[in-house]
């Protein structure tokens, strides 16, 4: 090792994948997605063909519209991506900003403001 490489630990390389790259770098630091919500069961869809040049989006963005061709969930991309699930939503965000993706929000089975909806939770644990 040369004295310019520095110790082993302060180096960011893998030495199958090469240099890493952190994923706030891939979001340039947001944590959060400008818009959508992302549930991790929510389905992504790719609404139209994007030039491999686009200004403004990155390699995983185009990775992103790669996948989602057809329908898959927030979960699924952060898999296949192997990334975490918040990075996703980041970029996601970004997709939807530009109308590039569209997004199915997951429905609740039940209205959780119901009532009748706790009451039949309460009576059978009851008769438990």
């Amino acid at each position: 090792m040369t004295p310019a490489e520095g110790p082993t630990e302060d180096r960011w390389l893998d030495d199958e994948a090469g240099p890493i790259v952190r994923p706030y770098v891939m979001t340039r630091g947001r944590t959060e997605p400008t818009r959508g919500k992302f549930d991790l069961i929510s389905l992504v869809v790719a609404t139209r063909p994007t030039a491999a040049l686009e200004v403004g989006l990155g390699p995983e963005h185009l990775t992103i519209l790669r996948l989602c061709e057809e329908f898959l969930s927030v979960a699924e991309i952060a898999a296949r991506m192997d990334l975490p699930a918040g990075t996703i939503r980041v970029l996601l965000g970004d997709l939807l900003d530009r109308d590039f993706i569209e997004v199915s929000e997951p429905h609740p089975e039940t209205d959780m403001d119901d009532d009748c909806f706790y009451q039949a939770v309460i009576d059978g644990l009851r008769s438990l």
